[in-house]
């Protein structure tokens, strides 16, 4: 799987994040990495789900993996903090 096919989300509307995704399968991908870490996880979730159900009722979701990320510290915080992760993995 290559970055290529990943869509990273972030803070922007979710709808830009389903576009994304669209795009991808519409250009000949079979398989699409959708990935989120911390408050961006429920919108990541809300893309899959827009996705597969208004514009792509072939999709499914192949496999979920979450995780933890320990990120270093910076000038506001003295201690690593802990993030939680997760990728959706879907397919034709």
């Amino acid at each position: 799987m290559s970055e290529r096919n990943s869509v990273l989300i972030g803070r922007k509307p979710a709808m830009n994040y389903v576009l994304a995704c669209i795009t991808l399968f519409h250009g000949g991908a079979t398989e699409i990495n959708v990935k989120a870490r911390g408050r961006a996880i429920s919108r990541a979730v809300d893309v899959v789900e827009i996705t597969r159900r208004r514009f792509l009722p072939d999709i499914k979701v192949k496999s979920i993996d979450i995780g933890t990320e320990q990120m270093a510290p910076t000038e506001e915080r003295s201690s690593p903090t802990n993030v939680s992760t997760i990728e959706i993995k879907l397919g034709k």
